[in-house]
């Protein structure tokens, strides 16, 4: 573990040595890309396709090499042995004077070994006594004459000694022995081998060493494709597990094929699966538990605003009622001085009441409930004129339909929210509301031409409770609402689904307009 440990270091910076090299060479670096960029099968083919091949070839070479240096020196060995076996035979036939029998041992031999090309004897003086000769279709002839080029191509230096010399022709390489009969006194043998025989041999087994290779190489593809079709086929399902595992399917699971380094990975994804299977439950079931919470918490803000807002219109403003009433009939009873108290005070009580009323609406618009949104926003939008008169206020509403009262409750919030979030923090003087039913949603466009501000921060910072309400009533609903804020302008966009409730035609709610105190 030690050594192992040590070496990492060394074999990192190897690495980033190696890579700072390749940048140097722009070749190499696209050559790396075009073998990294491949599949696994294709590495795969390739690496036993190519050490195949070279292997063969090595191979090839090496054979082909040791035939050559072992088959030249057999074709010497062979030459001298003939040589000198004609040499001893030739002198018992020359002894005895037998011309004929000399003619017939040089045919014979030729016969016998087809790798010679001519044989004939010299005598002292060089001249030709006897000759045989094969012609270029293989045919053995005697008495030719022998040319002089090939006389003077090999001349005994010793009488004693055979020579033996290299020399080239039309047909190729010649090796040609010259070895004296009895040391010289009757005269000398001159032998002539020709390397054809051996290189067809050569290039025969050549051939079938390279036929050998592309077999070899053949059965390595197959054996190839069949280990890269039992390494890939578990990759390949890991890949379709894990992109379903993308798409959110927490069920899917990796098949085991092997107990090897990749059925190992099989097993610690199906567990870190598993584990966020159960992370996305508890995160689901923990969800569910705060999104009923909220709601149930809005709806009870909601109710409570119900009631605070009825108590203040009940209680709180028919009491001031009262007291405007009694301050009118006091009035009317006393001096000047006192009348003119009393007109303060009513001016008092009634400016009470005018504030009363507005935050009881503020709090529950009872017009939400008796005559829907539209005539909501309406009078909300004419109040909210009066508190900012340096923003003008443009608002469409075109619903078809009147909207369930969640619905029409949590719009109302955000046009709320957003409205007055541009009136404190834009410096905006233009504002534009619209309110738009189509698709089976509710389509919600808040835009004002303020200087706008940095949404992404404003949402990290937590700061901004107005902003994460918003998002917070959308989502209850299944509902999208997006921010896009620059020094133009800020725009708000909600979409939410409506529900599956029937809701009375907005005709019948703008008919009560008018009769709404």
């Amino acid at each position: 573990m030690n050594r192992l440990s040590s070496a990492q270091p060394s074999d990192t910076l190897a690495l980033d040595r190696a890579g700072e090299w390749a940048k140097g060479h722009p070749w190499l670096q696209r050559l790396l890309v075009a073998i990294t960029s491949v599949s696994v099968s294709t590495k795969i083919m390739g690496m036993v396709l190519g050490l195949t091949i070279c292997l063969g070839l090595a191979v090839t070479l090496q054979v082909r090499n040791v035939m050559v240096r072992t088959l030249l020196a057999e074709l010497d060995h062979r030459g001298f042995a003939v040589a000198s076996d004609l040499s001893g035979r030739a002198a018992v036939l020359m002894g005895r004077g037998d011309s004929e029998g000399l003619g017939i041992l040089l045919a014979d031999t030729m016969q016998h070994h087809p790798d010679t090309r001519y044989a004939f004897v010299l005598d002292n003086q060089d001249r030709a006594l006897f000759s045989a000769f094969r012609d270029a279709n293989g045919v053995v002839e005697s008495g030719e004459p022998v040319p002089t080029e090939i006389i003077a191509a090999n001349r005994i230096v010793s009488p004693t000694e055979p020579s033996h010399v290299h020399y080239y022709n039309a047909e190729g390489q010649i090796h040609d022995f010259a070895v004296p009969i009895r040391d010289g006194e009757l005269g000398t043998i001159r032998l002539g081998l020709a390397e054809t025989r051996v290189w067809e041999m050569i290039a025969d087994v050549t051939e079938q060493l390279l036929l050998t290779t592309l077999i070899v190489a053949g059965v390595g593809i197959l054996a190839a494709m069949l280990l890269t079709w039992l390494i890939t086929r578990p990759i390949l399902d890991l890949v379709t597990t894990t992109e379903r595992l993308r798409q959110g399917d927490l069920s899917v699971r990796a098949p085991h094929w092997n107990d090897d380094e990749i059925g190992a990975l099989s097993d610690a994804f199906n567990q870190m699966v598993a584990e966020l299977e159960a992370s996305q439950k508890s995160i689901i079931e923990k969800e569910n538990a705060r999104t009923h919470l909220l709601s149930r918490l809005i709806s009870a803000q909601e109710e409570e605003r119900k009631r605070i807002a009825r108590e203040l219109h009940d209680g709180v403003g028919q009491a001031l009622t009262s007291i405007l009433v009694h301050i009118k009939v006091l009035a009317q009873q006393q001096d000047p001085a006192a009348q003119a108290r009393m007109a303060e005070l009513h001016q008092l009580v009634d400016a009470t009441l005018t504030d009363v009323r507005m935050l009881s609406r503020e709090l529950r618009p009872s017009s939400l409930d008796d005559l829907g949104l539209a005539a909501a926003l309406e009078r909300y939008v004419a109040e909210f004129a009066v508190r900012f008169p340096h923003l003008e206020v443009d608002l469409h509403c075109k619903l078809t339909r009147r909207l369930p009262p969640n619905l029409a409750t949590s719009l109302y919030r955000l046009i709320q929210e957003a409205m007055t979030n541009s009136a404190r923090h834009s410096d905006a003087t233009s504002l534009s509301v619209v309110v738009s039913q189509r698709d089976g949603y509710v389509h919600t466009i808040i835009e004002d031409n303020g200087g706008g501000f940095d949404v992404e921060s404003a949402l990290r910072a937590g700061s901004s409770v107005g902003l994460h309400s918003m998002t917070e009533r959308s989502e209850l609903l299944n509902g999208r609402l997006e921010i896009e804020s620059s020094s133009d302008g800020t725009t708000v966009y909600v979409e939410i689904p409506i529900a599956d409730a029937e809701a009375a035609p907005l005709e019948s709610d703008l008919s009560l307009l008018e009769t709404y105190d």
